[in-house]
Formats: structure tokens, C-alpha cells, sequence
């Protein structure tokens, strides 16, 4: 497999970055081929950093999103440390922040600044509610954007309003800004010119919401939470089998009758008087629900889901992480793979973007600090500038820089 011709190699990214959405975007956009250093905070770094220690002493999080990267740490609140991060943008095609508001514009890396300087440089900022509008200055996390958004208002069970297990808001903003920032690279490929790219966690929410948006606009009506379940939809549910329960979704009449007549032996529910479509099946939803409740219980999990997948029923396995980690899926289509770390290999999940022609790679987690002397001597800063300015606390550096991640 030839690994020379990487969609992104050549673009260098500087990021200004933290917790989720921003090392998401970057880490997309390492994993693609481009160059991304990562200037963080000396002594404390990416605070994602400390979230937990599950990896080998590693947080979860940041093995997660900072694979692939070069990690260079700098007091950007000294004027010597925002000077070197300065000329880093300078050289760089794309320079990706998500600071609190008016940062970067502290250290003179606002997008206006920026792309009033340089013409070809693509500047990508991720804020929690836009860079206008009331809520501008709000702070924003994952959490508080789903409760803002609505998106807590749909997901849960009747009783009970939930967050999603994972960062919604923060995949949703990362995702939209690595792929803004390969569209505004492939445009200046044909205009010559970089650009300024906007977004915000807020937005990002509210567009995967469309639908029960509006259903609220033009239905007149909210979503309501289901758990498993589905609004219109029924059987659309987890069900207990002889030693667990599987997911079950029918979405149409025609799946109705595969699943009571070729599933569980039944033809005479097929054409039940209160279950033969969809509509009569939703407004008897508890009695749909008991009668496929009455059948899944006949088969162990196993057994119930070769059944289904054989009768083309739509269902699954509720699976937990350790299911997930040893799923047949991923194994047979052979998408683990060794990441380096500081304190040793870990497995990872080679990333969702799969290319016929070459495998994206999968680079090393970085140490704090770790590139900061490779990248600095890149700049002609010499080294004895470079024991000075760690002597003052400007940079911080690894006891042993390795060698720039490839």
C-alpha cells in the first residue's frame, strides 16, 4: 500500500487548542496527513491532559483526539512566548484555535489580524455560541450547549432529560471545522487565497436537530423523549431475550410481518386487528411491545439475532464497551491498530475515513512539550535562546525531544 500520498501532506496546521472540539478537528485533519503542532500551556498543557489516567497513566480523552501531533509548550501570555507562536502562524496553512473569546485576538492572532497579514493562511476559530449575539461571552461546554441547544429535550426518557453519553456538541463542531478547513484549503488551491472559517458549537448542535426542529415549526408539536423507543415507529424498542435483550427496529409493515411470521412462528399477528400497520401498532404501542416481548424471551440473544438478520429484520445487539472493544466487526475488517505513547503502545481505531489507496496513519500521542526544541530550531532559534527561555518559564521542554512525528 503506498503511504506517500496522504490527502493532506504539506499542510502545516498550528493550533491553538483545548479539551474536545478543537484537538477533534486537528486530529482529523493529522490523521489525513497534514502537520499539526499543538502549542500548549508550560507545566499543565492541553487541560484534557488531566481528566483521568486511564491509559497507561494517560487521560482517555487526550489519547483519543491528540494522536498524530507535535506538542510544543509556551507561556503565550509573555511576549516572547505569543512572538514565537507568531511566527509559527506565519509559516503555517491553516492556524485553528479555540480560546476563550478575544484570546487570540490578546496575542495577536484574531482572525482579522491574521488574515489581513496573510493572504494564503486559513484561520479557523471554534466558539461556543459565534462570535456575535448575546450569548458571545457565555461559557461553554458540551453540557450546557445540549441543554441550550434542545438537544437534552429529546433524548432520555419521558421522565427524565439526558446529555448524550459522548460530547455531542463538541464531535458536532470539531467534525464541521475539519471539513470547512479541507474545503477552504481545496479553494485557495483555485483562488490563491485563505480565508477566515467560523464555528460554533451552538450551530453545529442546532443542525443535527433539523428534525424535531422542525416537527416543533410546522407540526406544532415537540419530539417527545423515548428512550429506545421511537414518536412513530413501533416495534422500535430493546426487548429481553432468555439471557439479555436485543434491539429490535420495524419500520414498515412489511417488516411487521417478516419479523412475527419468518421470526417468531406467528402468522396470526401479522393481520392482529390493533397490530397489522404501523399506525394501529404505535397507537397499541404497549400491547405491540408485550406481544414481541412474548416471543423474545423464547431465544437467547444469539440465537434471536441470526434469525433477524436471516429474516432481514432490522436489529442489533445492546452492545456495552467491552462488547465494543471485542466486536467480530472490527476484528474481521481488521481496524485496530498500535499507538505510540509516552508511556507505552495502546490500541486504536483506525479513523473512519478509509481510502482505497492508502492507509491514514496513525501517529504517536506527544509529551508535553515534546517538540517544542525540534520546532523552535525550525524558527533559527538557537539553542542557548532556547535554555533561556525555559529557564524563565517561556518554554517547557521534555527531558528527551524525540523527533518530529511523521
Amino acid at each position: 500500500m503506498d503511504t506517500d500520498l496522504l490527502p493532506l501532506e504539506g499542510i502545516t496546521v498550528v493550533a491553538l487548542e483545548q479539551a474536545v472540539a478543537a484537538p477533534l478537528a486537528t486530529r482529523h485533519l493529522a490523521d489525513l496527513g497534514a502537520r499539526v503542532i499543538k502549542l500548549e500551556r508550560v507545566g499543565e498543557g492541553d487541560f484534557a491532559r488531566n481528566y483521568d489516567h486511564a491509559v497507561h497513566g494517560l487521560a482517555s480523552h487526550f489519547v483519543w483526539l491528540n494522536r498524530g501531533k507535535e506538542s510544543v509548550a509556551l507561556d503565550l501570555k509573555s511576549e516572547e512566548g505569543a512572538a514565537i507562536a507568531r511566527r509559527l502562524v506565519a509559516g503555517a496553512d491553516v492556524f485553528l484555535q479555540n480560546a476563550a473569546p478575544g484570546a487570540a485576538e490578546r496575542l495577536g492572532l484574531g482572525a482579522e489580524e491574521l488574515a489581513a497579514r496573510h493572504s494564503r493562511l486559513v484561520v479557523a476559530g471554534i466558539s461556543g455560541y459565534g462570535t456575535d449575539g448575546p450569548l458571545r461571552d457565555r461559557k461553554a461546554y458540551d453540557m450546557l450547549i445540549q441543554a441550550e441547544a434542545g438537544l437534552i429535550s429529546v433524548t432520555g426518557t419521558p421522565e427524565t432529560p439526558t446529555k448524550t453519553g459522548v460530547p455531542s456538541a463538541d464531535i458536532a463542531a470539531g467534525l464541521y471545522t475539519a471539513q470547512a478547513v479541507v474545503a477552504a484549503l481545496f479553494r485557495r488551491e483555485r483562488t490563491g487565497k485563505g480565508g477566515v472559517v467560523d464555528i460554533s458549537m451552538f450551530d453545529a448542535t442546532v443542525e443535527w436537530l433539523g428534525h424535531p426542529m422542525y416537527m416543533r415549526m410546522y407540526g406544532g408539536r415537540q419530539i417527545p423523549r423515548m428512550g429506545l423507543s421511537h414518536a412513530a415507529i413501533a416495534p422500535y424498542d430493546s426487548y429481553p431475550t432468555s439471557d439479555g435483550e436485543i434491539l429490535i427496529g420495524v419500520q414498515n409493515d412489511r417488516g411487521w410481518r417478516a419479523l412475527v411470521t419468518d421470526v417468531f412462528d406467528r402468522p396470526d399477528l401479522a393481520d392482529h386487528p390493533r397490530l397489522a400497520t404501523n399506525p394501529l401498532r404505535v397507537q397499541h404501542r404497549e400491547e405491540c411491545d408485550a406481544a414481541v416481548s412474548e416471543q423474545t424471551r423464547r431465544f437467547t440473544t444469539a440465537d434471536l439475532d441470526a434469525r433477524l438478520a436471516a429474516a432481514g429484520v432490522p436489529a442489533a445487539q445492546v452492545n456495552d464497551m467491552a462488547g465494543l472493544v471485542d466486536h467480530v466487526q472490527l476484528t474481521a475488517r481488521d481496524r485496530w491498530r498500535e499507538v505510540t505513547t509516552p508511556t507505552g503502545p495502546v490500541q486504536g481505531v483506525l479513523p473512519p475515513m478509509t481510502f482505497r489507496d492508502v492507509e491514514l496513519p496513525m501517529g504517536a500521542i506527544p509529551e508535553l512539550g515534546a517538540h517544542t526544541d525540534v520546532v523552535l530550531d525550525e524558527l533559527g532559534i538557537d539553542a542557548d535562546t532556547r535554555n533561556r527561555l525555559t529557564d524563565s518559564g517561556v518554554l517547557g521542554r521534555p527531558a528527551a525531544a524525540p523527533e518530529p512525528t511523521s
